[in-house]
């Protein structure tokens, strides 16, 4: 008995191990796709993955599948596993469906903020306006600034379903689309603007408005992406 307990204990740090190692290959992965490291159409070869990151393919093969899960590869017959090509179609729904979902999580974080979180929110976009000063800062805008702000607003909104939403499925697929395109000359100002508006809705716990605003931002959002895809096909 004490000899089946022990090899029971083994396999269970060995799945332990490997749902570890799946999740940092899945962020390291998704983190080379957003960035552009994994080009659009690309293949990805689980032998040379394998290599790459000197992992086994177990591992590598259930960080594959959640990306198929996010919608950041396809799996073709005869053709493997592809990056996505993003269209400009699909980041017009996926923006739609952005619109509505931040709304919401705007209206439940009016309801639910702590001052200590509002205060955590002005904070942030002091930093960020620090941050636009710098030389990267259209970098660091897409790459981080706006995506920490839309986070800790669906973190306040205390809506578990909404948060997983935003955040997990389809979080890595925004951040994709917004890396992609370039910015609209002055929109991260803008945004930056928006934001503390947002910002004070929520302060002035008036849901109603802090749905409307952001809306509004993330609609604004879409058109700037629309202008910069339509751009782009005519250089």
């Amino acid at each position: 008995m004490s000899e089946l307990i022990v090899q029971f204990d083994h396999e269970t740090d060995i799945d332990a191990e490997n749902t570890s190692l799946a999740d940092s290959l899945f962020d390291r992965l998704s983190e080379a796709i957003v960035t552009g490291e994994f080009a659009a159409g690309s293949k990805l070869s689980e032998p040379r993955l394998a290599t790459r990151y000197g992992v086994s393919r177990g591992p590598l093969r259930e960080a594959i599948r959640r990306l198929e899960e996010r919608k950041l590869v396809t799996r073709l017959p005869r053709q493997g596993v592809r990056v996505i090509v993003p269209t400009s179609t699909m980041a017009a729904e996926l923006f739609r469906i952005r619109e509505v979902l931040e709304g919401l999580a705007a209206r439940e974080a009016a309801r639910n903020a702590t001052k200590n979180e509002v205060a955590e929110l002005r904070a942030m976009l002091a930093t960020h306006a620090r941050a636009l000063a710098e030389p990267n800062a259209m970098l660091y805008w897409q790459a981080t600034a706006n995506s920490d702000f839309h986070f800790m607003i669906a973190r306040i909104a205390r809506s578990q379903h909404l948060f997983d939403l935003l955040c997990g499925e389809y979080y890595t697929l925004f951040r994709l689309f917004r890396m992609r395109h370039r910015i609209v000359p002055g929109r991260a100002q803008r945004a930056l603007i928006e934001h503390g508006r947002i910002v004070d809705a929520i302060a002035d716990a008036d849901p109603e408005l802090a749905e409307l605003l952001m809306r509004r931002h993330v609609a604004s959002a879409r058109s700037g992406l629309e202008a910069s895809g339509n751009d782009q096909q005519e250089d």
